[in-house]
């Protein structure tokens, strides 16, 4: 069973390194015909034609994927509250089939809160491809659970 981590276990500076998945055309287009249907990401012919000359991931599956690798291997799985927001959303390179990303997630700001159960974690997440190119950076605002008085 994996150890709990709780806000007070949270430092600045702390690095988490998430899972990886290789993804698959199938799943590029299954995920932008449900919620992002440009043509870029759901038609062959029509995504040749573009700059970018194929079928790309919508960022927002990247960004999807991004959050399952760390949420898979992060300890806060059990002591996470919800988030309050996403800063600096950021997709510098696409991701194609057969792409393989990882993905690391850095502690940049702990805010406890004085009133409430919980303190504010500013989370930096960068996920890169095989190549170690760079396709997504993100700051998430996450609410962790403090340690419970004993």
């Amino acid at each position: 069973m994996r150890e709990k981590k709780y806000f007070e276990d949270f430092e600045i500076g702390d690095v988490l390194t998430g899972q990886r998945v290789t993804v698959t055309e199938s799943q590029i287009m299954d995920f932008a015909f449900t919620w992002d249907p440009q043509p870029f990401h759901v038609s062959r012919p029509d995504a040749e034609e573009t700059m970018f000359g194929g079928i790309i991931a919508s960022g927002f599956h990247t960004l999807a994927l991004t959050f399952r690798l760390i949420w898979q291997a992060g300890p806060h799985q059990e002591t996470n509250m919800g988030g309050t927001g996403l800063d600096a959303l950021r997709w510098p390179r696409p991701v194609r089939a057969g792409d393989t990303l990882s993905a690391t997630a850095e502690v940049r700001e702990l805010r406890p809160s004085s009133t409430r159960p919980f303190g504010h974690v500013r989370i930096g997440y960068t996920t890169t491809n095989q190549d170690g190119e760079v396709v997504l950076t993100c700051e998430m605002l996450h609410l962790i659970a403090k340690r419970p008085a004993e």
